[in-house]
């Protein structure tokens, strides 16, 4: 059965060692922040829709994500997919800043150019990926949540945990 994956990933991810240190560091990048800004494609940006609102909510952060269809086809159109992000944060993205970029496969070449736009602009980044080990977002940020699974579902249903987890942490502690 399909859960079976879901349940053993679930019983060795989150307990193991290399999470946990991540998981830990990962409520300091939050400490002392003010702004953050989520960005993923198609399953993860609707993660990011999600977490803009309840960082902002429930974490209190001014919290932002590239999602409205107008931005998406105005920036898109003007700079090509690829670089839609990246000129987005551009604009709005401001040394401090935190950059959530999240990405299945972690080789979403616009995901990519965003997190080098925030660490030129002098934010910090904290990645999602999955999939490949030699994916190439699995090693840019200051922090990298990976999930060694070729699994859509899995994958995109723990960056969500992930996430969720850190702001109760984070909530429960500030």
């Amino acid at each position: 059965m399909q859960i079976n994956i879901y349940n053993k990933f679930y019983n060795e991810y989150f307990t193991g060692k290399e999470f946990q240190d991540t998981f830990s560091k990962s409520l300091d990048l939050l400490k002392n922040r003010k702004r953050i800004f989520f960005v993923g494609n198609g399953g993860s940006n609707s993660i990011c829709s999600h977490m803009m609102e309840d960082y902002a909510k429930i974490g209190k952060f001014q919290a932002f994500t590239f999602s409205d269809p107008a931005f998406i086809t105005c920036y898109s159109n003007d700079y090509g997919f690829h670089n839609a992000m990246k000129e987005w944060l551009e604009v709005y993205f401001e040394k401090g800043d935190l950059l959530v970029a999240i990405s299945s496969s972690g080789n979403s070449e616009n995901i990519l150019n965003a997190v080098e736009k925030a660490q030129e602009k002098g934010g910090d980044v904290l990645t999602l990926s999955g999939f490949s080990s030699d994916n190439k977002l699995r090693a840019k940020g200051n922090l990298n949540y990976y999930l060694e699974v070729n699994n859509y579902g899995v994958v995109e249903c723990f960056h969500q945990v992930i996430l969720h987890a850190m702001l109760d942490e984070y909530s429960l502690n500030k």
